[in-house]
């Protein structure tokens, strides 16, 4: 009976074998297609993933054409064969299916891209193929030349009067000479490999205990860079030194309140970076041209607004912030800068935005005039959802192109000798990208003087009309998302799927769409945006009142929510309390936001300071409190910590509390949830600690998944 059983097992193999000597690239095919699959459960493919995809229904359906036509191939065997290439087909369709955005690479004319290409040659190489000469050797379509002021900006650019006063003073910039240096164009051993993948996973599997941030120097024996009467801490002193020592690009990736931006100052003056451009939120400008005059009193700082009437056209330092950068794309890239910041870079990390481009062109036309500009990118947290939020990043630090890492990385990677094959390539190239210049200190690690932080939750129940109306209203989108997964299942079969058993790929898939339903129905109807909204409003006078409690034993608080009404409504409940309050809002201008800040810091009569979650969120100094309190809840961990922080930060002398009005029994529980689970991202990536992984989905889909197992009766 063994006998049998193994002979009948040798004729299977042998039978897969010839089917696999018919189309050995089917097997290949079958692989990759699994992982894009995995990856795809975890959340939105990436850049790479979504090239496999590309060169994987592409290889699809050229290998469907083959078979189909290949007259030596028997019938029953093409009959298999056409088989195995739809099971693959299948797999495309249902990835496609959790992630929309990928319909449009089915298209025949994609994975045309050198990436793609290239990807397609190798995995043809491993099948055995033989390919002709031209497919052998992909070389890269040279990418035109970047223009910073694109067509569509053309009409939009200003040049103020006190500008072409300078360039008339100065018609000709220096050149730069070093730039005439002859560029090395040798072939690298890893020239043939895709990269980029690769490189993320690197990151996202995270390097058991191992911080990401480069090897500094040691503390200098005596502070030459602060002016009198103020003192730079070590770690910023040691970051200092590296710049000293010729290092001009860096991701400083310092947690929030460790001082980036006087880093940033001092680095300028130590590279002598000037004229240098700083980006940034609309909501600090103030504060940098003041941290300019304050760090280096030498230089002359302008802050950019408007058209740029008001602009310094001699200064030294010019702040310009993200909305209007688009305006002086023209003479900024003209005026010869040396330098460029990014403050809260993570704001770059979607390629496509308009204020992503605008970054990038400058950055790419600075490269071209000067051959080591400074280029630093500010944020305390670079990463979001994903790991590949660090794609824009590092493109801005000219890094990577996108495709494929830049020429030094790429020399980097070649000496460690190893290739993407080998698992010990992941830890070296970390180690390698690291090198360029990501900084990474943490609070505890640094600052050990700085206080401890401490995340304090406040269940509430919402027992009045608004409350019980809040509660009829999820679980009627329950129902609703519950209908809609049982239409779908009666439509395909339960697939055998056991009683009371739940699909989560149909769950996720519905999910997804109401998801999209709802980002394009934005404030009308019922979704989960406005159901998160009016919890907000429900919670507003329960939490302006706890503010109030906590004001009177603690001094001054720190309240922020998300929405105007909720801040109008604390405000209207804080003044009958007889609380004097300041507000933080983002239609301010900016001088009237820095007078609330100087106010709350400095006037013992303002008690409270209202603010809003994005317009405050981000670069200011509140540290005259300790207590926050979060009277909404973000849609991201990043947005949450970077509130905190505002109090949590150098200058601090007390241990911080936030304190989240969280409304019990409702979906506010489960997102408060959500949000912790989605700190493991940056400490795993970053600061190499051993957190699970956990599911790269946003936390709005992975609320309205669970809105959704509720109402089937799972979770």
């Amino acid at each position: 009976m063994p006998a049998t059983a193994t002979a009948a097992q040798r004729r299977r193999k042998s039978s897969s074998a010839r089917r696999d000597d018919d189309a050995p690239v089917i097997p290949i095919l079958a692989r990759k297609v699994r992982e894009v699959e995995a990856k795809a459960q975890r959340g939105k493919l990436g850049p790479t993933n979504r090239v496999k995809f590309q060169v994987i229904a592409f290889l699809v359906r050229e290998e469907r054409a083959r078979v189909k036509a290949d007259p030596q191939i028997a019938d029953g065997v093409r009959a298999e064969l056409l088989k195995r290439l739809d099971g693959v087909a299948t797999i495309l369709a249902k990835t496609a299916a959790r992630d929309t955005s990928l319909i449009q690479l089915l298209e025949v004319d994609q994975a045309t891209s050198p990436v793609a290409r290239r990807m397609r040659r190798d995995w043809l190489l491993e099948s055995g193929a033989e390919l002709p000469p031209d497919e052998l050797i992909i070389t890269d379509t040279p990418a035109p030349a970047p223009t910073v002021v694109p067509a569509g900006l053309a009409e939009r650019q200003v040049v103020p009067a006190a500008i072409e006063s300078r360039q008339m003073a100065n018609p000709f910039l220096a050149p730069d000479l070093a730039l005439r240096a002859p560029r090395e164009n040798r072939r690298r051993r890893l020239d043939g490999w895709e990269l980029m993948g690769p490189l993320y996973k690197a990151f996202e599997t995270g390097a058991g205990g191992s911080s990401a941030s480069m090897e500094l120097p040691a503390v200098p024996e005596f502070d030459r860079l602060s002016p009198k009467g103020l003192e730079i801490m070590p770690h910023q002193s040691r970051f200092l030194e590296s710049v000293r020592e010729g290092h001009r690009t860096f991701l400083l990736a310092d947690e929030p309140g460790l001082g980036k931006t006087a880093q940033s100052v001092l680095a300028a003056s130590v590279a002598d970076a000037y004229p240098l451009l700083a980006v940034v939120p609309n909501v600090v400008k103030m504060n940098w041209a003041r941290e300019v005059e304050r760090w280096t009193p030498q230089r002359r700082a302008t802050v950019i607004s408007g058209d740029g009437e008001d602009v310094d056209a001699f200064a030294d330092v010019f702040i310009v912030n993200y909305e209007i950068l688009d305006r002086h794309l023209s003479w900024l890239g003209s005026i010869g800068l040396k330098g460029m910041v990014v403050d809260e870079a993570h704001f770059i990390k979607n390629l496509t935005s308009q204020r992503s481009q605008n970054v990038l062109a400058l950055a790419s036309r600075i490269r071209e005039q000067v051959r080591n500009p400074l280029l630093l990118a500010l944020t305390g947290t670079p990463l979001i959802n994903d790991v590949e939020d660090f794609d824009a990043i590092w493109r801005f630090l000219g890094w990577t192109t996108g495709d494929k890492p830049g020429a030094l990385l790429m020399d980097r990677l070649d000496e460690t000798g190893l290739t993407p094959a080998d698992k010990a390539f992941y830890p070296e190239a970390r180690d390698a990208v690291i090198s360029l210049g990501i900084v990474r200190r943490k609070k505890k690690d640094v600052a050990a003087d700085l206080p401890d932080k401490l995340i304090a939750d406040l269940p509430v129940e919402l027992d009045d009309e608004f409350g019980r109306s809040i509660r009829d209203a999820e679980r009627e989108l329950g129902q609703r998302l519950a209908a809609k997964y049982r239409r779908i299942i009666e439509a395909r079969g339960d697939r055998g799927l056991a009683p009371g058993e739940i699909d989560d790929d149909i769950v996720r898939l519905v999910a997804h769409n109401e998801l999209e339903e709802s980002k394009a129905a934005g404030t009308g109807g019922d979704n989960v945006f406005t159901m998160v909204r009016r919890i907000g409003q429900a919670k507003a006078v329960v939490a302006a009142d706890y503010t109030a409690q906590l004001q009177r034993s603690v001094g001054k608080v720190v309240f922020f929510a998300k929405h105007i009404d909720v801040m109008d409504a604390a405000e209207r409940h804080l003044a009958a309390s007889g609380l004097r309050t300041v507000s933080i809002r983002g239609e301010q201008t900016t001088a009237a936001r820095q007078q609330a800040i100087d106010d709350f810091n400095a006037d013992p009569d303002v008690a409270v300071a209202v603010c809003s979650l994005t317009a405050a969120g981000v670069g200011l100094n509140l540290q005259a409190a300790s207590n926050v309190v979060l009277a909404e809840l973000s849609w991201t961990a990043a947005e949450q910590t970077q509130a905190i922080d505002r109090v949590h930060r150098i200058g601090q002398d007390e241990p911080v509390t936030a304190w989240r009005i969280i409304a019990a029994h409702t979906i506010d529980t489960k997102i408060a949830e959500l949000i912790d689970t989605k700190q493991g991202l940056a400490a795993r990536a970053l600061d190499g600690e051993a957190v699970d992984p956990a599911s790269s989905d946003s936390v709005q889909l992975a609320a309205l998944m669970h809105v959704l197992r509720q109402a089937l009766g799972g979770e």
